[in-house]
């Protein structure tokens, strides 16, 4: 029953889109708290350079020595682009701007050279092919499982390790690597290790869904699970989870209508990126226009209270403090005027007694609260 498993087509392709999606959400935060979430479109393209060299030193193309080796090479291009940045000849986006298409430069001369007969091709390594997991496949246990989704899954593993393991130490390094560093925490190491595990993750990625769908994973479920929480443990979570929806929705999408597996999970993590952005509970858009409306009626409540107790004695009180002046004197119109006066109801600030109206102590206690500031000014 498992090898049956194993030889189902969708179900390979399914898990090893989670296994890549988990991967890169495990880390994806920590980039995009640390405003580095860029790096990993670098790493991802200089890789080609790494896997290029450790095919020429070992001969292997994929497996652990692929994966270790060509991940120093995203260590590299972060070293190189820290240098330069540090020489305060360019600026950090330009320093990555130069470091990384040198390097994903010098990856594809190497392949055009020596690697032309070889399964190393620049468009499986920034596009892969997903689709085909299921044919590449290794003994495990004694059954024949997907290569791609063998290594995926170790690498899920060992990025879920380094985060549970390291978690106090990489909350604190995101957040505060000054008291971080106070604290002997060695924000730097943990800084390069994470980019380490984001150049493992890119690697082992390549051959099955490709640096682009990488990117993808790394950066959009997490930015949407940001807008979701204000907390971090619960933003790994979220993006690990819109991760698992995009893989499985674009899938079935991918086959509904006939379109590429990868793309259409790529398309997916924006899908889910764009309702965080519409319907966030607390940063989406609708509810901060909610937000912004509220806060107009409470300054238009507080208006009302205002006005009431500014003319509650004089003999202009028949004239203005009643409802219809709320839309002639005050400018409001009546749809705003039924709201503002509504709420100010339901709040207790003022009563009603036909078209009168006239503040009810609470209501009279926030005028003065609000008028006090002007008092004392004059």
């Amino acid at each position: 029953m498992l090898q049956a498993a194993f030889d189902n087509p969708g179900l390979m392709i399914v898990a090893t889109g989670l296994a890549v999606g988990a991967a890169a959400a495990l880390i994806g935060p920590f980039l995009i708290l640390r405003r580095n979430s860029m790096l990993s479109d670098a790493i991802s393209h200089s890789i080609v350079f790494g896997i290029v060299v450790v095919w020429l030193l070992t001969g292997q193309v994929s497996g652990p020595v692929q994966i270790m080796g060509a991940a120093l090479t995203g260590v590299l291009t972060v070293f190189l682009t820290e240098a330069l940045a540090r020489s305060g000849r360019v600026k950090d986006d330009a320093a990555i701007g130069l470091v990384f298409p040198a390097l994903f430069a010098a990856g594809v001369l190497l392949i055009n050279l020596y690697a032309r007969d070889v399964h190393i091709d620049v468009h499986a390594v920034l596009l892969g092919e997903i689709g085909f997991v299921w044919i590449d496949t290794m003994a495990v246990a004694g059954f024949q499982v997907p290569r791609s989704l063998v290594w995926m899954s170790a690498v899920t593993a060992v990025n879920a390790a380094f985060v549970t393991i390291f978690w106090k130490e990489l909350k604190l390094a995101t957040f505060d690597p000054v008291l971080a560093q106070a604290f002997g925490l060695m924000p730097r190491a943990l800084f390069y290790g994470l980019l380490f595990l984001t150049s493992g993750t890119a690697v082992a990625a390549f051959d099955s869904v490709g640096a682009i769908l990488f990117i993808a994973f790394v950066i959009v479920p997490p930015s949407a699970a940001y807008l979701l929480t204000d907390r971090l443990a619960h933003m790994v979570l979220l993006g690990v989870a819109i991760s698992a929806l995009s893989t499985v929705s674009g899938y079935l999408l991918a086959v509904e209508w006939d379109v590429s597996i990868g793309g259409m999970m790529a398309l997916m993590t924006g899908v889910c990126l764009v309702a965080a952005f519409l319907f966030g509970p607390r940063q989406g858009l609708i509810a901060g226009l909610r937000r912004r409306a509220r806060q107009a009626l409470e300054n238009e409540s507080r208006a009302l209270v205002v006005h009431l107790m500014t003319h509650e004695r004089g003999e202009e009180r028949h004239v203005e403090n009643v409802a219809q002046a709320l839309r002639t004197h005050l400018g409001w119109t009546p749809a705003r005027a039924r709201a503002v006066l509504a709420r100010s109801l339901g709040q207790g600030l003022v009563l009603r007694d036909g078209e009168a109206l006239r503040l009810t102590e609470k209501g009279r206690t926030e005028a003065e609260a609000l008028l006090e500031p002007w008092k004392r000014g004059g």
